[in-house]
């Protein structure tokens, strides 16, 4: 919590370039910055971008916390089992069910409005702060709107902990 930078990270759960970025870069990015307390990463997770993202999304929110991470590296790593352009739950559930989560706690999660309506309202702040598409990244507070990997993220984030700015094409501060 008291990292010297902190990076936020917008994802929807379907899609591919946050299921790569989650498959090569996130490994490095937590052995060499987050696990040695260098890199504050927080997971906004909550920006679906369409329904079967929704509800995958709603799965991940009714995961217990211990079990959150888990289940969001799942749903990244198995997106070719569950993500389609018609809302399924089965396959969604096949994934959910994997970090314990029984039918009727899924079902009950799906029918959970005030939720649901918090999870619609963490997405529109996320579009209120500049966010159109996935992944996004908030870098020390500035919004980069483009796919990144493990180079650019060194290349914005070592100068800061030098003590420098870094500055970055498509960044811009968010206040």
């Amino acid at each position: 919590a008291d990292a010297p930078v902190t990076i936020v990270q917008y994802a929807s759960m379907t899609c591919p370039y946050c299921r790569k970025f989650h498959a090569e870069a996130f490994p490095i990015l937590k052995r060499e910055y987050i696990d040695t307390g260098k890199v504050r990463y927080v997971l906004r997770a909550e920006f679906p971008i369409g329904k079967q993202s929704g509800l995958a999304t709603v799965a991940l929110r009714c995961a217990p916390a211990e079990k959150y991470f888990v289940l969001y590296e799942k749903f990244m790593l198995q997106q070719a089992s569950w993500v389609s352009q018609e809302v399924r739950p089965d396959p969604i559930f096949k994934v959910a069910a994997q970090v314990g989560m029984t039918r009727a706690q899924f079902d009950s999660c799906r029918e959970n409005r005030g939720m649901i309506d918090a999870l619609n309202g963490i997405k529109e702040r996320g579009r209120a702060l500049g966010i159109i598409g996935t992944p996004n990244f908030f870098i020390q507070g500035k919004l980069v709107k483009s796919v990144i990997g493990i180079k650019e993220i060194r290349e914005m984030v070592d100068p800061l902990l030098a003590g420098r700015t870094a500055e970055s094409p498509g960044a811009r501060k968010v206040r």
